[in-house]
């Protein structure tokens, strides 16, 4: 069986940045997307530099980053990813909806934050979650997965740092989620927990502001969950 594209919405920031890095590292095709062909290509080429300085010897071989426009992105990848700012979110969607291929899964990495009065508060949209809001618009057809919300941006860009913690999917398609998590457990370090379906979004977001609480409490940036107890 072929190996799935990974495509990144707009995967220009510090998030989509890291995890596309970290997945190419882990010998998957990756593309990143952006409004314009040339930056997007621009910011691949950029982390293929980058990535080239971490390959290790004897582990899987580099698959070198694409970039294209989010259209052609989102048409030509089997995961798509979304890393945009939660605020921009649902109008990126609603522009994407049609450009779908069949059989692909949408991922949700966004968290709907507020910073505007020097704290950390998750803003619950009418739907009650970020996830929830989006599923509104990422076509019906198409799984939708949430995963990766609660990772620090710094510490998955500086992918010589191990991830060394757990990322919780959720999801209502139970066979799209399993073979999302086979995927993401190609990432050394990191380990993908199962948190049962859609309805599990607003505690997993609300896990992500307290991630943010406690690195302004401690003057940190790398505070993520690990979970003990479960069976390696």
């Amino acid at each position: 069986m072929a190996e799935p594209t990974i495509g990144f919405i707009s995967g220009t920031g510090p998030q989509g940045r890291g995890l596309a890095m970290r997945f190419a590292l882990a010998g998957l095709d990756v593309v990143i997307g952006s409004r314009s062909d040339e930056r997007a290509q621009g910011v691949a080429d950029e982390l293929n530099e980058i990535a080239a300085k971490h390959t290790k010897a004897g582990g899987p071989a580099l698959r070198h980053m694409r970039g294209m426009e989010n259209k052609a992105m989102v048409a030509a990848s089997d995961y798509v990813l979304l890393t945009v700012p939660f605020e921009h979110a649902e109008t990126t969607m609603e522009a994407l909806a049609g450009d779908f291929k069949e059989g692909s899964v949408f991922v949700d990495v966004t968290v709907p934050l507020d910073f505007s009065k020097g704290d950390c508060m998750v803003v619950v949209p009418p739907a009650g979650s970020g996830s929830l809001q989006l599923r509104k618009v990422v076509p019906a057809g198409t799984p939708f997965l949430g995963a990766f919300k609660t990772l620090p941006a710094h510490v998955l860009e500086e992918i010589g740092m191990e991830m060394g913690c757990d990322t919780f999917v959720f999801g209502d398609n139970k066979e799209a989620k399993q073979h999302f998590m086979k995927v993401v457990a190609r990432i050394p370090t990191l380990r993908p927990v199962d948190v049962g379906g859609l309805s599990a979004a607003a505690t997993v977001e609300g896990m992500t502001a307290l991630a943010i609480r406690i690195n302004r409490r401690w003057k940190m940036k790398n505070a993520r969950f690990h979970i003990v107890g479960r069976d390696e």
